[in-house]
């Protein structure tokens, strides 16, 4: 498998288009199988991994910075390795609700963000991060499943000049290569890109967000706003949490025919969410038996899709074993007719984005 590197927006780091993401470290991969998914990883030409401060996911006290700690314990063993890979991670935004991340509060001080760095840096046992990101907005957006915006919602918080000051003191100490966003809308995009040309702060390489065949928000505005600035999109959950592999297509998300390893079924918390919504599930199934009409397995239809599209720069794939590592791997360089993302477009117009 070949995979040329792409420049992250106008930063200097160079990536492959193909991301690991590793939040499931920590919780269902324990230390050893993730060693051995990172040593396969690398192997196979990925130069790019993704963490966070918040993870092991679905997030709780018990696992807050256990993936960190994890891939830092494997760098340590492979100090060679440090030189090949683009790492990146992420500081969380206002812990609503996770009384874990600095005790709660409802606020992302530049101060919170220096410390989380400092803390990840430790717990990654490196000098440097090459791309730190902000996990979600300080202001009120609607994310994580929320439809509209609300203005009501809205408070008081750091402000984006604030945050990014914040991000110049940890590229000037040289803790930080470069900046991106997650799970960001076009205004907070465009917002953080002017004010960084404005008083010559760091300015935003990346954003991630959600994006794939449940979830194709991006192209209503995102895609315009980060062509147009030169921000380069990392495409998370292309697999919407499983649902777009099939494995959830017979035996639903619950009951004693579905799989009890998986994601959606092993934790309550995230059918909850937007993976667990009933209509999540019967879109997924119609693009699964699309594949299948046309000789391909869910899986590939769905990462051959993100692996293709040009709004994406590199795609974060997460896996629970180097078999499924392989798997997702070996889809790239697989092409959709014109065709088939027709008949992908149709079923789009019909049920819109269900995980978004």
């Amino acid at each position: 498998m070949t995979m040329k590197t792409l420049q992250l927006g106008q930063s200097d780091l160079h990536v492959t288009p193909i991301c690991l993401g590793t939040m499931t470290f920590g919780e269902q991969v324990d230390e050893p199988t993730a060693h051995a998914i990172l040593d396969r990883s690398l192997a196979r030409g990925v130069n790019f991994i993704d963490t966070a401060e918040m993870y092991a996911v679905p997030p709780r006290a018990e696992t807050f910075n256990a993936t960190e700690i994890i891939i830092g314990n494997w760098l340590a063993r492979n100090p060679a390795a440090r030189q090949k890979l683009v790492i990146a991670s992420k500081v969380a935004g206002p812990a609503r609700g996770m009384p874990w991340i600095r005790g709660g509060k409802g606020d992302l001080t530049g101060a919170d963000m220096v410390a989380a760095c400092e803390g990840s840096l430790k717990r990654l046992q490196t000098d440097v991060i090459d791309l730190y990101q902000i996990h979600w907005p300080v202001r009120h957006v609607p994310a994580f499943g929320m439809l509209y915006f609300d203005p009501a919602k809205d408070g008081p918080g750091t402000a984006i000049h604030t945050q990014l000051e914040a991000l110049q003191t940890l590229v000037r100490a040289g803790k930080v290569r470069a900046v991106g966003l997650s799970n960001e809308t076009p205004y907070g995009v465009h917002e953080f890109v002017h004010l960084a040309e404005k008083y010559s702060l760091p300015r935003v390489a990346t954003v991630q967000n959600g994006y794939g065949l449940l979830n194709r928000t991006v192209e209503n505005a995102l895609d315009e706003t980060m062509h147009r600035l030169g921000v380069s999109l990392l495409a998370y959950s292309p697999l919407a949490f499983g649902l777009l592999t099939g494995k959830y297509d017979a035996s639903g998300l619950t009951g004693p025919d579905a799989p009890a390893n998986a994601r959606i079924t092993r934790f309550e918390s995230t059918r909850k969410q937007r993976w667990g919504r009933p209509d999540a599930l019967a879109a997924a199934r119609r693009y699964n038996a699309l594949a299948r009409e046309h000789g391909m397995t869910p899986t590939q239809l769905a990462l051959a899709f993100c692996y293709t599209k040009w709004q994406v720069a590199s795609t974060i794939i997460g896996v629970t074993s180097v078999a499924q590592l392989d798997e997702d791997l070996n889809v790239w360089g697989t092409t959709l007719s014109p065709e088939l993302l027709k008949k992908i477009d149709v079923i789009r117009w019909e049920i819109r984005d269900p995980t978004l």
